[in-house]
Formats: structure tokens, C-alpha cells, sequence
């Protein structure tokens, strides 16, 4: 059973995975900021192949180029929100892309949280 739908923010930000913000890796500085912000959450994506600026490629299929990949942080919220968010950017990307997209969402709830839940939990479906 699906939940309401809604407009949202999403927004993308694209930098390597050797990026770094005092001494820790850069995603990971932008997640736990999006979540001391209260976003609605935050998920990090490793490409497996990519090109920024530089113009080198980057990929994991030949070990002397696997360094420094490409990483996605998405966060997705109201315009809103995300739009207060994006000055936490400001001092922490200073390599990278940063997109933002009209969203619609769409939520699933978790299953204790609707009827009949109980009957379905560890219940694979045939």
C-alpha cells in the first residue's frame, strides 16, 4: 500500500570518493550534515565509471584507474528544506556538481505502521 504522494527537491550532489572534509571522506560530511539539518534522508551512491572537469575518466574496470571515483549524494525533501540546506554546501564543495530536480514522491510505509501488518511480516510472497 502506497502513502500520499507530494512534490519534492531532490538534490544531487557529485564528487569523488576521495574527496575530503577534515580528514573524512566528503560524502559523509554532507550526509550527517543533511541530517543534523533534518532532512528526510540522504543516501550515497559509488559510480563505476565517470568524467568531471578533468576530463579523466574514471572507472573501476582497470585497477590504475580505479581511484577516485564517482560519488552521488541524493537528498530529497520539500523545496524548501532543501533549498535552506544548500548553503552547508557552500564551504564543503569546492570540487563537484550540485543539481537540484522537481520530484514527486512517493512513500511506502514501513509495515508495522499499516493494517494487516502482522499477518504479512516474514511472509515471502509465492
Amino acid at each position: 500500500m502506497t502513502g500520499p504522494a507530494g512534490r519534492a527537491l531532490r538534490l544531487t550532489v557529485l564528487v569523488g570518493e576521495h574527496d575530503t572534509w577534515h580528514h573524512k571522506p566528503l560524502y559523509a560530511e554532507i550526509v550527517h550534515r543533511a541530517h543534523a539539518a533534518g532532512l528526510a534522508g540522504a543516501s550515497v551512491f559509488r559510480g563505476i565509471e565517470g568524467f568531471g572537469a578533468s576530463s579523466l575518466i574514471h572507472t573501476s574496470r582497470l585497477l590504475s584507474l580505479s581511484e577516485d571515483l564517482p560519488v552521488a549524494v541524493v537528498v530529497v525533501d520539500s523545496e524548501e528544506r532543501v533549498r535552506a540546506f544548500l548553503p552547508q554546501l557552500d564551504g564543503l564543495v569546492t570540487e563537484g556538481l550540485v543539481t537540484l530536480d522537481a520530484c514527486e514522491v512517493v512513500r511506502y510505509p514501513r509495515r508495522s505502521d499499516t493494517p494487516g501488518a502482522s499477518d504479512r511480516e516474514g511472509k515471502k510472497s509465492p
